[in-house]
């Protein structure tokens, strides 16, 4: 099987009053590119986050988005710091003996001075907390790679189709420049005998600019080497898996083929059958750059 590069996955995770919910969608990219939107509380596990996803991804441009909700517990909790209370009230009244001040320590007051109250951050297990995260990362990519194949399966149906299209045309190719090579020798021959008069034509000279234009113009090396690429694309469909940098430098090789081809076409059916064949290949590397 093949995958697309766009996908799109969502999955939500509920236990012990938490909730997360992670979100994932991609695009074309040369490489893997994975950017993470979450709360900074859940900061501590983006790298492991990128790590998992490397499990199931392998190039494109994937955007995340995790959000957490906790109804199990207060985020936040007061504390009461003894000590610090107890070090003021010493040093008040040591103050008022000093000084001869009234000893007037009222709760109130003492309750206002600094760290005697602080606000914290109920401990949570990160462990724990990692597991249930893990979970909700786990089964949005699998949506994610799901939705992938899916495409996948349908990018490769349209490939099949215009591989079986370019075979077509250079199966046209191939029937054509034996009869560009036969026309030539007609038309020269027709030529030389009006420069010369209706006079005997030379026959091995007449064949020898036949051989050397059929030289120049011959085309069965590209042809060979198109079927072999045309070839090596459909078995690679086939295979599967990470094929996309593959297919795309294949479809590069037979971009070049038809360029040849075009070059030494000295004939209107052959330079159309070759701009046609630029065109389809064209067609299937827009295709191959959606493919992971």
């Amino acid at each position: 099987m093949i995958k697309s590069m766009t996908g799109f996955g969502r999955y939500e995770s509920v236990l012990n009053g938490r909730k997360f919910t992670v979100e994932m969608k991609a695009v074309n990219h040369r490489y893997l590119d994975v950017n993470i939107k979450m709360p900074k509380a859940l900061n501590f596990f983006e790298s492991a986050i990128r790590s998992e996803l490397k499990n199931h991804i392998s190039r494109g441009k994937v955007d995340v988005y995790v959000s957490y909700e906790d109804t199990a517990q207060q985020t936040n909790v007061v504390r009461y710091n003894r000590d610090i209370a107890a070090e003021y009230v010493q040093y008040m009244r040591q103050m008022a003996e000093e000084f001869g001040l009234e000893d007037n320590i009222r709760m109130s007051t003492l309750a206002k001075l600094p760290e005697v109250f602080v606000l914290e951050e109920n401990g949570q297990d990160k462990e724990e907390l990692w597991k249930e995260l893990l979970r909700a990362v786990e089964g949005a990519a699998a949506m994610f790679v799901e939705s992938r194949i899916a495409e996948g399966e349908r990018l490769r149906e349209d490939l099949f189709e215009k591989l079986d299209g370019m075979l077509g045309l250079v199966d046209r190719v191939e029937e054509r420049y034996p009869q560009v090579v036969t026309e030539y020798r007609r038309k020269l021959e027709e030529r030389t005998r009006e420069l010369l008069g209706g006079a005997a034509v030379d026959e091995n000279r007449l064949l020898a600019e036949v051989v050397l234009f059929a030289d120049k113009a011959c085309v069965d090396e590209e042809v060979v080497r198109l079927r072999s690429h045309l070839e090596a694309t459909r078995k690679t469909l086939m295979e599967g898996g990470s094929v996309g940098r593959k297919l795309d430098f294949i479809a590069q090789e037979m971009n070049r083929e038809a360029n040849t081809i075009l070059s030494k076409a000295n004939d209107l059916a052959l330079s159309d059958y070759a701009i046609d064949l630029k065109t389809e290949i064209e067609k299937v590397r827009e295709q191959i750059q959606n493919i992971e």
